[in-house]
């Protein structure tokens, strides 16, 4: 590990500054497929809302993540930063975003113990702003880190299962100050959880194995936004698709039930069962539920011979692996991020990327397309500049319908789209109740 002094106090962590200079390049691409943030940040420029302020990043640190820390600096922000994810960090990206001043703590392949301790190591920052992908941050300031807790003003959180934690920590009165929900803006729905988790999966698998997705079978499990969007991509490359749903509600679910997300996929044209029948049937199983322990002993058992597992889900509890190596006569890494487990009887079944989020680990998984990002990362710049500016209470709270309109219609005006304008009569019919037949 070297360490890099850029300016007073900046001691950033990261696996080799020698490395910036690939990193500075893949910024640069990033940065030249960003226009969105591009214009975020021009404004920002000019005003500064974040200027004296100090804010705390947990990102999955490569570099369309990169250009969304720059555009905060350059709203006047000190920005500290850690990863959420131990294998998704790109050392790249990480030594160059500490060479322009960024405090960067994170590198590929942290342990647990260095995983927790670059989040603290963010937060002796004392930041007053923080953004967050998992709620991993956020937590630790609930419960190990009390003294900062009148210093922040607000935060963010990236992803579905962040949020669900959060809306937990919120109904049980753990929750002591505002969060803005980035995740449920519609249009990070469309942009990360649809369309980006969709052609990152896939890329990631395919990098990964460089096995032909046409023609296998593969079981897709939660049809949520996420499992739909890997659900469509599956069936475009030429994959037999089965979706696995639950029945009913969790306890702390939003949206719709599961018996309605598998009507949704049974009339979409997919397969649905549920996972003891699709088990012996899949040659890829792709987890994306946001649960705990979704395929298990019982799934193993079913399985056929070559079946690869991978999840597209935040945390790497979807798949339980330690049931899986107990069942194992053999565990063997075969290449990276590819694990082999010999079952008793012969069978080999294959884990992807550790179980972990296989769309975001190196060197397979390069996440989301920077199109995508940039749109989701505008959504997070704006919102946080509402809380920077805005005296909120203690909860959970949706992003402004204005920034979510904002930034789609930005997606649109970037790529030259324009919009037909409802006339004067339009307007009126449409808020209208006395016209009928």
């Amino acid at each position: 590990m070297r360490c890099i002094n850029i300016w007073g106090m900046n001691m950033s962590k990261v696996k080799d500054s020698k490395l910036s200079r690939e990193g500075l390049e893949e910024l640069e691409w990033a940065r030249e497929n960003m226009p969105m943030l591009a214009r975020i940040g021009e404004r920002f420029e000019k005003e500064r809302p974040f200027k004296g302020m100090s804010i705390g990043v947990c990102l999955h640190l490569e570099k369309k993540t990169g250009i969304l820390l720059e555009t905060l600096m350059r709203g006047g922000a000190k920005v500290s930063a850690s990863s959420c994810n131990p294998l998704t960090t790109d050392d790249r990206v990480a030594a160059a975003l500490a060479e322009e001043g960024i405090e960067v703590y994170a590198w590929a392949g942290q342990n647990e113990k260095e995983y927790y301790q670059n989040i603290n190591r963010v937060l002796d920052s004392e930041p007053e702003l923080l953004i967050d992908d998992g709620c991993d941050q956020i937590f630790m300031v609930h419960t190990k880190r009390k003294e900062l807790m009148g210093k922040i003003r607000g935060a963010c959180e990236e992803t579905t299962t962040g949020v669900t934690r959060l809306r937990a920590m919120e109904k049980a009165g753990k929750l002591k100050f505002p969060v803005v929900a980035v995740n449920d803006a519609y249009s990070k729905f469309l942009f990360d959880n649809r369309f980006g988790t969709a052609q990152s999966t896939l890329d990631a698998i395919m990098r990964a194995t460089n096995k032909l997705l046409a023609g296998k079978t593969a079981v897709v499990i939660g049809f949520g936004w996420c499992g739909r969007g890997i659900s469509e991509r599956l069936r475009g490359v030429g994959a037999n698709v089965i979706v696995v749903e639950t029945s009913g509600r969790l306890g702390r679910e939003e949206g719709p039930a599961g018996q309605h997300k598998a009507l949704e996929a049974l009339y979409s044209g997919f397969r649905v069962m549920n996972l003891e029948d699709a088990a012996p049937e899949g040659d890829l199983f792709i987890t994306s539920t946001g649960n705990i322990n979704i395929i298990t002993r019982k799934h193993f058992e079913k399985m056929k011979d070559g079946a690869m597992l991978a999840n597209a889900g935040h945390f790497n509890n979807e798949i339980d692996i330690g049931e899986l190596a107990k069942m194992s006569s053999k565990r063997q890494r075969v290449k990276e991020n590819v694990e082999r487990f010999v079952m008793k009887d012969g069978r080999r079944l294959y884990l992807l990327s550790e179980g972990r989020l296989v769309n975001l680990a190196r060197p397979s998984g390069q996440g989301h397309p920077i199109e995508i990002m940039d749109g989701s990362f505008s959504v997070q710049a704006l919102s946080l500049e509402f809380i920077s500016k805005s005296r909120l209470p203690p909860k959970l709270i949706p992003v402004p319908r204005a920034i979510d309109d904002e930034v789609a219609e930005l997606a649109l005006a970037v790529k030259g789209i324009k919009l037909s304008k409802p006339t004067k009569e339009q307007q009126e019919y449409a808020a209208s109740w006395e016209e009928g037949t």
